[in-house]
């Protein structure tokens, strides 16, 4: 059984004093790619991910601005971003939104940043990675005005079915993480179970949101296991073929480019 975490921060502070036995444990645990969030700590570091996928076959990368990093994106960050696209191992744009929890930086200026990456995601015809949080109907209202052909996902799914309904509507995949091990994630479970199998993905957040039983510990890309399991429960399916498809769903949203051009 092989698995994708299409969604974890390897290059986090927390992974300084053994990054590499991470790796090494994901693979030894059956993923078989990983897809490191190119936010990092912000601008101007644009390439914390890339530089990752650069020194692994088994990893891809995304470059973006993070919505509480809005306020530190100059027009020369964006650029630099335009660029980064074109490198042949940058699946996507991300992750990128709006988040109105900490509103580190102010809402217009995470809504500027995130439209101005929606489109160079359209110009590079690059799928993104969608974080929204307690942003629920602003972030749908501006992906609604700014439809992408190639997709995305929105990461770390932790609405309800009102929310994945219309996240479906708009064409997204909807990645679920360890929330959904979490007991009293009844909601989250109930949008993964009316998700469509072909829009499914599976992800860590590593080294956030370590599922049961880790719940509290860092979390890192070989726990994918037990994500998997859970969200194969809320499906009704084995663990085989949510790995399989999860896997295949991944694949065919962000690898076709790369795959071409490696």
């Amino acid at each position: 059984m092989t698995l994708t975490d299409s969604h974890c921060h390897l290059d986090d502070k927390q992974f300084d004093v053994d990054r590499e036995a991470v790796i090494e444990r994901a693979l030894a645990a059956g993923v078989r790619t990983m897809l490191a969030i190119g936010t990092g700590d912000g601008p101007p570091d644009l390439e914390c991910a890339v530089r990752l996928a650069e020194e692994h076959a088994c990893i891809y990368a995304t470059v973006g601005v993070h919505p509480h990093n809005a306020a530190a994106a100059a027009s020369e960050i964006f650029e630099r971003l335009r660029e980064l696209a074109r490198h042949p191992k940058v699946v996507a744009i991300g992750e990128i939104g709006l988040d109105y929890h900490y509103d580190f930086s102010p809402r217009p200026v995470q809504r500027a940043a995130f439209e101005k990456q929606l489109a160079l995601a359209a110009e590079a015809e690059l799928p993104v990675s969608i974080h929204t949080r307690e942003a629920w109907a602003d972030t749908l209202d501006v992906l609604r005005a700014h439809p992408l052909r190639a997709g995305g996902v929105f990461h770390c799914f932790t609405g309800g079915a009102s929310e994945a309904e219309q996240a479906l509507e708009l064409g997204f995949h909807l990645s679920f993480g360890g929330i959904i091990t979490f007991p009293k994630a009844d909601a989250v479970r109930e949008a993964a179970a009316l998700t469509p199998l072909h829009r499914l993905l599976v992800e860590t957040d590593a080294p956030y949101l370590a599922p049961v039983p880790h719940r509290g510990k860092r979390n890192e890309p070989a726990f994918i296991t037990g994500i998997a399991r859970r969200l194969a429960l809320a499906k009704g399916a084995s663990e085989e073929e949510i790995a399989g498809v999860t896997t295949k769903n991944f694949e065919r949203l962000c690898l076709r480019r790369a795959q071409d051009s490696l």
